[in-house]
């Protein structure tokens, strides 16, 4: 038997669609991009779509789920993490309630060459965590 955390939730897909500030990107990111790309690929069938280098953006299609990428920190570093990316209207002022909150700017915003305006921010607990500027949309792959 599944434990409670596993049910599905009953989700109104209308009230869901209002939410403010909805996740919609992710990044699993790590040492060794090649190993992470052909699991995820391998595990789950997702088609992946090389940016020309070690990072490949996964595009889920069908209407369902998130765009994502798999590949190497693009900041040069060498830790494994996952990263999901929120969207805000002002990246800038998102990162100033972070700060007045208690949470730490790690870097940006900045432009994505031909993509989105991202950033990065610590949590009060230290979990990192994205932004994406809703001007820049990267639902859909754009």
């Amino acid at each position: 038997m599944r434990p409670t955390i596993f049910k599905q939730p009953r989700i109104n897909r209308k009230e869901a669609a209002n939410m403010p500030n909805p996740v919609t990107h992710f990044e699993i990111v790590g040492r060794d991009p090649a190993i992470l790309q052909r699991f995820y690929r391998e595990v789950f069938g997702w088609k992946l779509a090389s940016e020309g280098s070690p990072y490949s953006m996964v595009h889920p299609g069908a209407g369902a789920g998130i765009d994502g990428g798999i590949g190497s920190a693009p900041e040069g570093g060498g830790a494994s993490r996952v990263t999901v990316y929120i969207e805000v209207a002002d990246a800038e002022a998102a990162l100033a309630a972070v700060e007045r909150l208690g949470g730490r700017r790690v870097m940006g915003p900045a432009p994505v060459p031909g993509g989105p305006t991202i950033a990065l921010f610590e949590d009060p607990e230290g979990h990192v965590i994205g932004l994406v500027g809703a001007s820049s949309n990267v639902r859909g792959g754009t």
